[in-house]
């Protein structure tokens, strides 16, 4: 049996926590650019987007703030990312901002 690929993790996981999701996104910014997100997860006018970093190499802080400022731009807080693992100044950063940083071991206690 194959095991579940980031982006079917996340989805059976937003599903357990009551979201309806919608993937493959794209949102208009202020300025009228079109952004590409993984997903949109909605739930009790709670809406949050979320990219999926399905990547063999770690997440680092460069791609943590780069999601950071491209959710501000599109007027949607607290986005959330999916990797496999993320490296210690991007977790810093995070907590910070109030990023969500999820590993498919934190998907998987849920589900």
């Amino acid at each position: 049996m194959r095991r579940p690929s980031l982006r079917e993790l996340a989805m059976r996981y937003f599903k357990r926590l009551g979201y309806t999701i919608e993937t493959d996104v794209e949102v208009d910014d202020i300025a009228g650019r079109a952004h590409k997100l993984d997903m949109l997860v909605r739930r009790e006018g709670e809406v949050r987007p979320v990219w999926v970093k399905d990547w063999k190499r770690t997440v680092g802080v460069n791609v943590v703030i780069n999601v950071d400022l491209e959710a501000e731009e599109l007027g949607l807080d607290r986005p959330i990312i999916i990797g496999s693992r993320f490296s210690d100044r991007a977790r810093s950063y995070a907590s910070r901002r109030k990023v969500l940083l999820l590993t498919p071991e934190d998907l998987e206690e849920i589900l």
